[in-house]
């Protein structure tokens, strides 16, 4: 799976995390976490699928400490360059490894951003919540951004291309996406399965819509065009950050769990 993933590196800051739909649906998820991380002060934190390390950059500018992972050596070579005073930690790690290779270890924040969970199938989706309970600590938070199956941005730009069954792809047991040439099955949560499988071990502290009124970032050569209309969404998102409901139908939604 890392080969594509090692591919896309090159290009992944350009195509994703600079651009400015990039840039707001990180700062959509960044006020949800910074309002965890000013709570409860996590000492120890670890990121899952950290990619080129924007997000454990940021968290480590917040003055914490961080061990960012990710299983593409390309994502982590790049994240790497990033490194100031020892902070943040990169590591290339596969997620079926996380539980074995942090045994001993108890961290009071886990955190997984933008769909990196969406290459699970349900079952090592369900067996991922049970590794992280084991290394996190009594109380400690799991923060994970996710993609859900209704998505409305998706919708209206396949309908709006003639493509009704491209409009319900993500209503399949799964979706075959192309990483620079791999073919990288992805599976679609909806917040309530998401809840389902965690329920055993996690309690839901809270659920947000990432990209509700801001769009997908495929469709940020049109928002070129018309870069006033994507301010204007920007506005719209942040009115309805408190509207769970909405997560079903955003491009993600950023689910808080806090261990029992």
């Amino acid at each position: 799976m890392s080969s594509g993933f090692d591919r896309a590196a090159v290009s992944y800051d350009a195509d994703f995390t600079d651009t400015p739909i990039g840039k707001l649906q990180r700062q959509s998820v960044y006020a949800i976490l910074s309002e965890i991380l000013d709570r409860k002060k996590p000492e120890s934190i670890l990121e899952i699928n950290c990619g080129t390390g924007a997000d454990a950059v940021w968290i480590a500018n917040q003055g914490f400490n961080i061990t960012a992972t990710d299983i593409s050596e390309g994502m982590i070579a790049i994240a790497k360059n990033k490194v100031n005073k020892n902070q943040p930690v990169f590591e290339t790690m596969d997620i079926e490894s996380l539980a074995a290779h942090f045994s001993g270890t108890a961290f009071d924040l886990v955190f997984s951003n933008f769909g990196g969970l969406n290459c699970l199938s349900g079952k090592a989706y369900a067996t991922f919540f049970n590794d992280i309970h084991r290394i996190l600590s009594p109380k400690g938070m799991l923060v994970l951004v996710i993609m859900p199956k209704n998505t409305l941005w998706e919708k209206i730009y396949f309908l709006s291309k003639g493509e009704f069954k491209n409009s319900f792809r993500r209503k399949n047991e799964f979706m075959i996406a192309d990483v620079n040439g791999e073919k990288i099955p992805t599976f679609y949560y909806n917040p309530k399965e998401t809840v389902t499988l965690a329920a055993a071990g996690f309690e839901v502290k809270n659920i947000s819509p990432i990209g509700f009124f801001v769009p997908p970032s495929y469709l940020q050569p049109y928002f070129n065009r018309y870069p006033n209309i994507l301010k204007v969404l920007a506005k719209f998102e942040k009115g309805i950050r408190n509207i769970g409901w909405l997560s079903s139908y955003s491009d993600h939604y950023c689910i808080v769990l806090e261990k029992k």
